[in-house]
C-alpha cells in the first residue's frame, strides 16, 4: 500500500482499487487516509465506488503489515466487492485541524526543557506530557508559542536512514514511544530554524497556518510529569 499523506498531508482524495475488504477493515492500493498513532487520531471519511455507492469510514487503523492502513466501516455496513475502483476521501476539516494542533505541539517541544512522557492530538485541542520538576509560567509559554506561529516558519518532512536516527538520540523526544524504524528509513518533521524530530504525523506547511492558540491547564500529573493544554483559539 502507498501512503499518500507521509509526503503530502494536504492530498484530501485519491483512486485506489480495494485488496481486501472484511471485517477488519477494508486494505487500498494507496490511501490518503492517516492511521491512528503517535497520539494523532485516524482520519474518518468516506469510499465511494464507480457506480456512486458510498461508505461511511469511521476510522483508520494501522494494519499488520508495515504501512498497511485498515479503513473501518461503520457498525454493520456492507463492504465494497475486492478489486472494486474507489474514491478515498477524507473529512477534511477535522484532519486540517489535527494538523495544526499536531505541528503546535512540536512547537511546544521547541520551548520545553523537558522530555515527553506522552501526549496526545485532539480535534482542535492537545496536550503533552513533560518530565519536569515544577510546571512553565503559562502566560510566558503562550506568548512564545504564539511568536513562533506569527514568524510563519516552514515545515516539512525529511527522511533519514535507521543508522543516523541511532547516532542522533536526540531526534526522538518521546520517551514512551519510538519511531518505526528496521525498514531503512525513518520520517523526520523540521520546523525550519525551531525544531527536528521524528515524526510520522500529517503537518501544515507554515507554521502561520496553526493560527492564535491559548495554553489551558497546566497539571501536575506526578512529581516529574507536567501535562501542557493547548487550545486552538476558535475552538
Amino acid at each position: 500500500m502507498t501512503a499518500l499523506y507521509q509526503d503530502n498531508s494536504y492530498l484530501s482524495e485519491c483512486e485506489a482499487e480495494v485488496l481486501r475488504a472484511d471485517e477488519q477493515g477494508v486494505t487500498l492500493s494507496q490511501t490518503v487516509f492517516y492511521p491512528t498513532g503517535g497520539g494523532q487520531p485516524g482520519d474518518s471519511g468516506s469510499l465511494t465506488t464507480e457506480g456512486g455507492e458510498s461508505f461511511r469510514v469511521i476510522e483508520a487503523r494501522k494494519g499488520a503489515g508495515p504501512g498497511d492502513v485498515l479503513h473501518l466501516l461503520e457498525e454493520g455496513s456492507p463492504l465494497p466487492p475486492v478489486g472494486a475502483k474507489v474514491s478515498a476521501r477524507i473529512d477534511w476539516e477535522r484532519r486540517h485541524r489535527h494538523m495544526r494542533m499536531h505541528s503546535c505541539l512540536h512547537l511546544l517541544c521547541s520551548l520545553i526543557d523537558g522530555e515527553v512522557t506522552g501526549g496526545s492530538v485532539g480535534d482542535g485541542k492537545g496536550r503533552l506530557d513533560f518530565n519536569l520538576p515544577e510546571s512553565p509560567d503559562k502566560e510566558a509559554l503562550q506568548e512564545a508559542l504564539n511568536r513562533l506561529i506569527e514568524e510563519d516558519h516552514p515545515v516539512r518532512p525529511r527522511w533519514v536512514s535507521d543508522e543516523e536516527l541511532q547516532s542522533n538520540p536526540e531526534l526522538v523526544r518521546t520517551m514512551s514511544v519510538s519511531p518505526p524504524s528496521g525498514f531503512g528509513q525513518v520520517r523526520l518533521l523540521e520546523i525550519e530554524g525551531v525544531d527536528l524530530q521524528a515524526c510520522g504525523g500529517t503537518h501544515v506547511a507554515h507554521t502561520a497556518e496553526i493560527g492564535q492558540v491559548r495554553v489551558g491547564k497546566i497539571e501536575n500529573k506526578g512529581k516529574q510529569n507536567r501535562r501542557i493544554n493547548l487550545i486552538l483559539e476558535e475552538a
